[in-house]
């Protein structure tokens, strides 16, 4: 068979198999009368083999080692192929993530471009100096690419550099709030704890629905994360994950904090000055009440040990209105003795208030 027909029967074209003869890599086995290149068929099958191998990703020195040496075994030339091929798709994986995010930032002209891959460039540097300057300096008029930006935050192990970057990010509007919920499903407990400590700070509804979702979370830490930041927005659902938090001794002051205030919050209307006081006294008995209930309710429980009732006890100090009063007076009396002489304490505390 002819070159011609051969190059048209197997799609490699005539030049390239001159191009394989002249490397040694496909030799003809005959020539016509008049010189012209003969191809057995043999010969063709060997032109598949060096297609199939080229297809693989072998350069054309590796194909002629593995067709024509006999000791050449392919294990380890296909684990070193499998290597390249990660670390190939893995840099147009970054690749694509980039121009992406340039593209996010909607860049007026080539000088924001550059801006845009300095701040990336910047946000992934080894050094926590430069990734925080970058989050500072988020700021600027040239758009910030919200996804690199919540990428950075749930990576970021620094405080200092979470910190401004949870700034940048609040910054940003609520265009990461959904991203950093995702967050919230990593099987990362650094992660999940990153990314709602950033929802804590997000501003808007959208931030607060996902927090109120976030109660419900299995890891406790994020739950009380979330039921801190709640607290602090007077979101009465964070209660029973605030008495939970003092139960278990887990960042219980916080909780009992927030508790007070949600005690203390309330919405007032406009009405006249001289029933202001009285109905905000009112507004408060009436949240100190549901709250105190709450406390009382878990000091009564059966599964609640001593230093947890002591907790809950002292949870109470700040608490307003009758129900807290009337139940750190019952135990003063309490059989515990630590219990008895923390309520006692705290009664004179409000005695003296």
């Amino acid at each position: 068979m002819l070159i011609g027909e051969v190059a048209r029967r197997s799609g490699v074209s005539a030049r390239m198999l001159r191009h394989y003869e002249s490397l040694g890599l496909l030799r003809p086995s005959g020539r016509t009368g008049s010189g012209y290149r003969e191809y057995s068929g043999d010969d063709i099958r060997r032109i598949f083999h060096i297609e199939s191998l080229r297809s693989l990703g072998l350069s054309l020195r590796e194909i002629a080692r593995a067709l024509d040496d006999p000791g050449f075994t392919p294990s380890a030339l296909v684990d070193d192929l499998i290597r390249q091929t990660h670390e190939r798709i893995a840099a147009e994986t970054e690749l694509l993530t980039r121009l992406r995010r340039i593209d996010a930032a909607e860049p007026a002209g080539w000088e924001d471009v550059l801006q845009v891959v300095a701040f990336l460039q910047a946000l992934g540097s080894k050094s926590a100096a430069d990734r925080q300057r970058a989050a500072l300096s988020s700021a600027g008029e040239v758009p910030v690419p919200v996804e690199a930006l919540v990428e950075a935050v749930l990576r970021e192990p620094e405080p200092n550099v979470a910190g401004a970057l949870r700034w940048a990010l609040a910054r940003s509007g609520d265009g990461g709030t959904a991203l950093l919920a995702e967050g919230l499903g990593s099987p990362v407990a650094a992660v999940r704890e990153r990314a709602v400590q950033c929802l804590a700070e997000m501003p808007g509804d959208e931030a607060g629905a996902r927090l109120r979702d976030a109660l419900a979370h299995p890891d406790a830490v994020v739950r009380g994360h979330a039921a801190l930041a709640l607290g602090t927005r007077g979101v009465a659902e964070a209660v029973p994950t605030l008495i939970d938090m003092i139960v278990a001794g887990r960042n219980d002051t916080d909780a009992a904090d927030a508790l007070s205030m949600l005690a203390s919050d309330t919405t007032t209307v406009e009405i006249a000055a001289d029933q202001i006081a009285a109905d905000q006294i009112a507004a408060d008995q009436i949240a100190g009440d549901q709250i105190a209930t709450g406390l009382v309710d878990r000091l009564a429980h059966d599964t609640t040990e001593a230093p947890a009732r002591v907790r809950l006890t002292q949870a109470l100090a700040d608490i307003p209105g009758r129900t807290a009063s009337d139940a750190l007076v019952d135990l003063a009396q309490d059989a515990d003795r630590a219990v008895a002489l923390t309520a006692t304490y705290l009664l004179r505390l409000r005695d003296a208030r």
